[in-house]
């Protein structure tokens, strides 16, 4: 299986890109050239953490019968500070709204997510250090 983007450039630093059918613009802020028109290119590395393991999660939280009100997944990057500026470290924080969450079948679910399914995390930690942590909200 393949998957490509396409990105074509629009004006000074920003280009409207083409993934699955979807187009969506990145750019980079005034001080660098930008119009700050879009997402920065190292900001959507974070997007595609909290999108592949929240997906996971979601699905198996399903097949537990585990019933909740929310689920919000926020992603901190650490950015070195030298270049090629890069993240060095990843913070997944994982905050599940609902009455009664059984919290080992959702930390069961977020390991399954980080060790065997998200292939994102899978790519990501060979790269850097990434930590989680699971916050219960009643």
């Amino acid at each position: 299986m393949k998957d490509s983007v396409s990105a074509e450039y629009r004006n000074n630093m920003s280009f409207d890109v083409t993934v699955s059918g979807h187009k969506i613009t990145i750019d980079t802020a005034e001080e660098f050239g930008g119009n700050d028109n879009g997402p920065r290119p190292k900001s959507l590395m974070l997007v595609a953490l909290a999108g592949c393991t929240g997906m996971d999660i979601i699905s198996m939280l399903r097949k537990m019968r585990v019933v909740f009100d929310n689920l919000k997944i926020v992603v901190d990057g650490n950015i070195t500070e030298e270049h090629p500026k890069h993240f060095d470290h990843m913070h997944i924080k994982y905050f599940i709204d609902g009455k009664n969450i059984p919290r080992d079948k959702v930390n069961s679910a977020i390991e399954l997510s980080l060790e065997k399914y998200c292939g994102v995390n899978y790519s990501y930690k060979k790269a850097m250090k990434i930590t989680h942590e699971l916050i219960l909200m009643e």
